[in-house]
């Protein structure tokens, strides 16, 4: 017994010496937490330099701002299609590292001609409903989209086949059928697209959102669906879209396509400001910034270190002519306001030199682009713009400048330009209309509004096509048509190789640079920032953005 008794109690000697050891360490390390803290010390997500494993699950945030819809075809808004990126697969998709056109929906694509291709999309493949994926269902997504009384913003993007004349007829006049007559389906996996003329950007243009497929239920209810798109790719919706609060996306159980995604979830948060947004990912609230604002560029340098890329994009910002105003008829009238902005000074200013004044109708970034091409039109001239206003015979009633408020610097720099255009022409009733985007879009496209307006492109594909065809283009919100410029483009479309393109397109942008219904303002430079939360981040300078599909978690 004494033994016995002895012993239990000479056994608890050992076994209390850890428990004081492990109480002493967690009050050091809650003491040297709270000494951190003090300090300013414990290591944010953004200083996080560890290799994130390369293993499936987990969730990460992203900042967005509020997009105007989440059908395919009503939007064009890159806010839109980076949420669309992740729960659409299109035909065709864009090689990130140079643009090239790969199969996605679809597993091949074949022509003859350049007119006539064939469509052959993966057989198996579902919806997030279940309902399955048809080369019918691609037909009716890309028929409602180039229905013109439907007015969705990618209309145009389908001016290319056979039909869409019959769809958009004259002002005043109604479609007499809603199917574009160049589509036929084969059978389930099989589409035959016919065109109105050769166009060697096809396979490009297929890895436009708009070119997704719709199941039923975007056309029973189509305010329901764009509040809760079902979609056929990776990712799917968690619960509906929440505006101006977030969109939820988590993995799609029903997806086979050739990107699985690594993550389970992404949770997009919807920022009025981007200064805010860059402000919680600072705060590891938020895990990527998308956009970081050009004049905290070396702040997000600092903070954000090897988390932190700039990168050239495609995306360029213009000053939109309303050229169905008669005030805005003489080209001389409109190469004054071009020469009357000082581009260098308001992208040191306001951008911190991270945009770059443009001097091409096309990126910077874009094969076949001419430094130097629009001349000494897009340089800042005061006595030469002044002199052509005066050419011009001036200008009478109030200036009106329109931008949508989805960004303070754009007010910033439609300030800049309204006191600039005071200064130099002299114009001194100048007022600024700014208001939210979707409002905005309508007023635009149906040539309402009565002055200049803030045009911004995100390069869909690295063609020189995409941004004339794109921006001046037959049916475009500019307005401006000229047949001797349609006629080039068609010319560059149907082409045997790039090099005979090439020389069609500058032609045809010369053109458009002698009218100048567009005046090109300033080249992107994309600012992306993430914590350290998340690796294998892949992003692009086209329609897709960042590769949601491919980012990896800690977790």
């Amino acid at each position: 017994m004494l033994t016995g008794g002895r012993q239990p109690h000479a056994a608890r000697l050992p076994a209390r010496a850890p428990l004081v050891r492990t109480l002493l360490v967690r009050a050091l390390l809650a003491f040297g937490l709270v000494a951190f803290a003090a300090t300013g010390c414990v290591r944010a997500d953004s200083e996080d330099d560890r290799p994130v494993p390369a293993v499936p699950g987990g969730a990460y945030s992203v900042a967005l701002t509020e997009p105007d819809h989440l059908t395919p075809g009503r939007t064009t808004s890159s806010y839109a299609l980076q949420v669309l990126q992740g729960v659409f697969d299109t035909p065709l998709a864009l090689d990130p590292r140079d643009g090239h056109p790969v199969p996605l929906a679809a597993t091949s694509l074949t022509t003859t001609d350049q007119r006539v291709w064939t469509l052959k999309f993966r057989a198996g493949a579902l919806f997030h409903n279940g309902e399955p994926v048809t080369a019918a269902a691609f037909a009716a997504a890309w028929d409602a989209a180039a229905y013109g009384p439907s007015g969705w913003d990618a209309n145009s993007y389908f001016t290319q086949i056979a039909g869409y004349d019959q769809l958009n007829p004259p002002e005043g006049q109604l479609p007499t059928t809603r199917h574009l007559s160049g589509l036929d389906v084969l059978d389930d996996t099989t589409l035959r697209v016919t065109l109105k003329a050769p166009f060697s950007q096809f396979p490009m243009l297929l890895s436009f959102p708009a070119f997704a497929p719709l199941p039923q239920a975007a056309f029973t209810d189509p305010d329901g669906y764009d509040l809760h798109p079902v979609g056929n790719g990776p990712f799917q919706l968690d619960g509906a879209w929440r505006h101006n609060q977030r969109i939820d996306l988590k993995r799609a159980a029903s997806y086979t396509g050739p990107r699985p995604p690594m993550a389970d979830a992404v949770h997009f948060r919807i920022f009025t400001s981007k200064d805010t947004a860059f402000t919680e990912l600072q705060a590891g609230h938020v895990d990527f910034v998308t956009s970081v604002p050009a004049a905290r560029a070396y702040e997000a340098k600092r903070t954000f270190g090897r988390h932190y890329a700039v990168r050239p994009s495609g995306t360029m910002d213009y000053l939109g002519l309303p050229i169905w105003d008669p005030r805005y008829a003489k080209p001389e009238l409109r190469r004054a306001i071009s020469m009357a902005i000082d581009r260098p000074g308001i992208t040191r200013a306001i951008y911190n030199e991270v945009f770059t004044p443009a001097d091409s109708l096309v990126g910077a970034t874009i094969p076949g682009h001419r430094a130097g091409a629009c001349g000494e039109t897009c340089e800042y001239r005061p006595a030469e713009a002044k002199r052509l206003f005066q050419q011009a015979g001036g200008f009478t009633g109030t200036l009106a400048l329109y931008f949508a408020n989805s960004d303070p610097s754009y007010l910033q720099w439609m300030t800049a330009v309204a006191n600039e255009l005071r200064q130099n022409l002299g114009i001194r009733d100048i007022v600024l209309r700014t208001m939210a985007a979707a409002d905005l879009g309508p007023i635009l496209n149906h040539h309402q509004a009565t002055g200049p307006y803030r045009q911004n492109w995100v390069a869909d594909y690295p063609s020189e096509q995409d941004y004339l065809a794109g921006l001046l283009g037959p049916g475009t919100r500019s307005g401006w048509s000229d047949p001797a410029f349609n006629a080039l483009l068609a010319q560059g479309d149907a082409a045997p190789t790039p090099e005979q393109s090439t020389a069609s397109y500058h032609q045809a942008e010369d053109l458009a640079l002698r009218e100048l219904p567009l005046i090109p303002l300033w080249n992107w430079q994309d600012q992306t920032a993430w914590s350290g939360r998340v690796g294998n981040v892949q992003l692009d300078p086209y329609a897709a953005g960042l590769h949601l599909e491919e980012i990896t978690v800690r977790h």
